[in-house]
């Protein structure tokens, strides 16, 4: 679904950087390049860097995106496609880059234009070579779908592409062949006695150093990379040594491929002539890493490349072949190969055949990381630690189930239910839906992983509003079991289950089910199990008007919940907050969600704070606490828009439409819970006694009623309109509106009103989510006239993105 997609991290960026690494060492040289592209990011929407593989393109993309970061209102983002092996990933690795969290499986580049269609920022693609195809559709569809959008690309050839403009990057600058003892002004000699002194503190150009690095520089080709590998090897052999070993690899490289490019062949030769100073232990290392396609603990590299391979590990480091290890989000130090040396790597695998048997390894070790890591959610503080562990070990993650989804079904299918929990409280699982269906159905069916499988679709299904698609996905699971177990499992599906069936009406079936589940948790003794069946069981008796009874078994739950850990704990307490406020019990519930909500905040759990906040939102209202509720509510509708959550979105303006009925904002009320309706549709969650009716549509009757008859007839029909027309996306940045400190826009005088009429409906347009090219296109205009009369409107308001532009045409009424 598109309107699920747009809204992401760059919806509540303020500019900046976002993505890019911490540069470690200098930026030698190129000063004039730096300022000559950002000029041409002023000029032009696509602007590509091309040049050789090490030629130092992704650092000078980093330099360039500092200088111009002040220009982008949603500032400069980096998505790095190096461990993109599939031109199909582009999309996927750009929307994890830019945190937006689902996205269809399908047309993503023009999700991606629909997500980014209001936003001001600076895309920069680095290392587009490999998917070249996949990203010149990217940047073509960006181009036309997202107007504010700029992007620096970063390839060894063009992306070829209408508009773009490409900057041939030259080597770095080197001496005059014709005198070499005079290197002043050489930004290859600067950067080569700048990396050396690294290596080498006692280092110094004089004149005897000077000519010697002067060639060597010159027979480099001037190129970062290989000036770089090479001054790290000063201390051990000398540049005068330096400089004769590389004379014979280069010969030795252009008599082995004289197809090669002559600059491929030059840098080819210095990673060679690196590699071949490697003894075959260290050699075999270097070519079994270059399979990770990110950061890798020592650990991991031993799995893949055997045991004792730790001090081989600490020699690659030495030669800059590795860069040295850094702490993960996980307190771990990882090793980090260059994406340049990792492709070489990658090569030589191929080549001796021995890629398939990395690849397996690697499976292997993602799987083990995966499985312990789940197994710390029964530990105390282990969640945070086994969350930590796998958001370091992400890249490698998404690799491993690509392949394996290829190679090894069985495994594919263990890793994808294995990382579930970890992708829903990351906020990830709706975006993770088609690989983890796909694994589900290429695995083998009633199989403990399956049923795993199916459970999670089931919960995926409850989050967008598919009550009947949860209902399939809990049922298989339930029928695949039968009477052979695993029990544990199969209390926990005949729970989602039974919560199924009462949003959809059929609370005699939906009260067996909690019923058995609970059965089974006591004989088994699984006590998380039996907590969950309690809650359920307690929503069951709230529905069927035991108020008593509801209150009974949510203290039973209660009872067992000091001994849960990890998400399960936060689900009963969700639905113990639920079912509490339902009975009548306001105090009770508070307290049961606000430990809930402190325990999903340190835990980073996305899912069960969007849940628990819409919770709280109903127990601020409840106690007339309105700031707060405003508070609760605004962070509960970025958090859903994170997530991706359909369900929780509808829950969260239908909590606005209340918020603003009982603060006396009758036609803000009207109007939201006019979308509310329409966006429930008819396949959504009913009332369990009236199932024929949308869920939620009893209870605000009254006030709904009440806001009508305040504002009369026309204007309550006016206010209906308005929210009949708006899409989820458009509700929820008019809901943020009103639950703002400062509900004011962002703007600056004289604001709508001092606009033309034509201004007006361009503002209009723009809100309700037209490109630029479908303005003109609509009024007959050129694009570059609605370009221009853009800027103006801009200029005039202080509304920079088209975020802006909506909330301005919201709170003006012009939609």
């Amino acid at each position: 679904m598109v309107t699920a997609v747009a809204r992401s991290a760059v919806t509540d960026a303020a500019g900046g950087m976002h993505g890019f690494p911490a540069s470690l060492t200098s930026f030698v040289g190129r000063a004039a390049v730096v300022g000559e592209i950002a000029g041409q990011l002023g000029q032009y929407r696509l602007v590509t860097i091309t040049g050789p593989g090490g030629a130092g393109k992704t650092r000078l993309a980093g330099e360039v995106a500092k200088q111009v970061a002040g220009r982008f209102a949603d500032g400069v983002w980096l998505a790095e496609l190096a461990a993109a092996r599939d031109p199909a990933q582009v999309g996927a690795a750009v929307a994890t880059a830019l945190g937006i969290r689902d996205l269809p499986s399908v047309a993503t580049a023009d999700a991606l234009a629909h997500a980014l269609a209001r936003r001001q920022l600076l895309l920069v693609l680095d290392n587009c070579e490999h998917v070249i195809v996949a990203a010149a559709e990217l940047c073509g569809r960006l181009l036309l779908g997202a107007d504010d959008v700029r992007v620096l690309a970063t390839s060894r050839e063009a992306l070829r592409v209408a508009g773009e403009v490409r900057y041939r990057l030259a080597p770095l600058t080197v001496p005059d062949p014709g005198n070499p003892a005079d290197p002043d002004g050489s930004e290859a000699v600067a950067l080569f006695a700048d990396r050396a002194r690294r290596a080498d503190a006692s280092f110094a150009l004089d004149g005897e150093t000077a000519p010697v690095v002067a060639r060597l520089v010159a027979r480099l080709d001037g190129m970062p990379l290989a000036i770089e590998l090479a001054a790290a090897r000063v201390e051990a052999l000398g540049a005068a040594q330096l400089l004769d070993r590389i004379d014979d690899r280069f010969i030795l490289l252009e008599a082995g491929d004289r197809l090669a490019a002559g600059r491929q062949r030059s840098l080819a030769a210095t990673v060679e002539w690196s590699y071949r100073l490697l003894d075959e232990r260290e050699r075999w290392v270097f070519r079994a890493v270059s399979v990770f396609p990110g950061p890798f603990t020592l650990e991991g590299a031993e799995a893949v490349a055997g045991a004792g391979s730790g001090r081989a590990v600490l020699h690659l480091v030495d030669c800059s072949l590795l860069v040295p290890p850094r702490a993960g989000p996980d307190g771990r130090f990882r090793y980090v190969m260059l994406e340049t040396l990792r492709a070489y790597g990658a090569g030589l695998l191929a080549e001796a055949g021995e890629g398939d048997a990395a690849a397996d390894a690697l499976a292997g070790y993602a799987l083990g990381v995966a499985e312990d890591a789940v197994s710390g959610l029964t530990v105390g503080t282990g969640e945070m630690a086994a969350a930590r562990w796998l958001d370091a070990e992400h890249a490698s993650m998404r690799q491993v189930l690509e392949w394996a989804m290829e190679h090894d079904t069985a495994v594919a299918l263990r890793l994808a239910t294995a990382l579930a929990w970890w992708w829903q409280v990351r906020g990830r699982l709706a975006s993770q839906v088609p690989l983890l269906r796909e694994a589900v159905d290429r695995g083998p069916a009633g199989s403990e992983a399956w049923c795993t499988g199916h459970t999670w679709l089931g919960q995926a299904s409850l989050d967008s509003a598919d009550p009947a698609g949860a209902l399939r996905h809990f049922t298989a699971v339930r029928d695949a079991i039968g009477d052979r177990g695993p029990f544990p499992l199969l209390a926990r599906c005949l729970s989602g289950r039974s919560a199924t069936l009462l949003t959809m009406g059929r609370i005699a079936e939906a009260a067996d089910d909690a019923r058995r589940s609970l059965a089974l948790a006591r004989e088994g003794h699984y006590p998380g199990a039996e907590a969950l069946a309690l809650a359920v069981l307690g929503l069951v008796a709230c529905v069927s008007g035991d108020r008593v009874g509801a209150v009974q078994l949510a203290g039973l739950a209660e009872q067992i919940m000091p001994g849960m850990h990890g998400p399960a704990a936060r689900v009963c307490g969700h639905i113990l907050t639920t079912v509490l406020i339902e009975a009548g019990d306001p105090a009770a519930a508070e307290r049961i969600c606000a430990a809930g909500l402190a325990r999903a905040r340190d835990a980073g759990d996305l899912w069960s704070l969007g849940n628990l906040l819409e919770k709280m939102v109903v127990l601020d209202l409840g106690s007339e606490r309105y700031g707060d509720a405003a508070a609760h509510l605004r962070e509960g509708l970025q958090t859903a828009l994170r997530t991706g959550s359909r369900a929780r979105l509808l829950d969260d303006l239908d909590c606005c439409g209340y918020l603003c009925a009982l603060t006396g904002r009758c036609a803000e009320a009207v109007t939201v819970w006019a979308a509310v309706v329409v966006l429930q549709g008819r396949e959504g969650f009913s009332v369990p006694s009236h199932p024929d009716m949308p869920e939620g549509w009893f209870q605000r009757q009254e006030p709904l009623g009440q806001a009508r008859r305040e504002l009369g007839p026309d204007r309550a029909r006016a206010a209906e309109e308005r929210g009949a027309a708006m899409s989820l996306a458009t509700a929820a940045e008019y809901a943020l509106m009103l639950t703002a400190a400062d509900p004011a826009p962002p703007t600056a005088a004289p604001g709508p009103e001092g606009l033309s009429a034509r201004e007006r409906e361009l503002v209009t347009l723009v809100a309700q989510g037209h490109t630029d090219a479908q303005i003109a296109s609509q009024l007959y205009i050129s694009v570059r006239t609605v370009s221009s009369h853009l800027d103006r409107i801009r200029d005039k308001t202080g509304c920079r993105r088209r975020a802006d532009l909506t909330r301005l045409a919201l709170s003006a009424g012009l939609v």
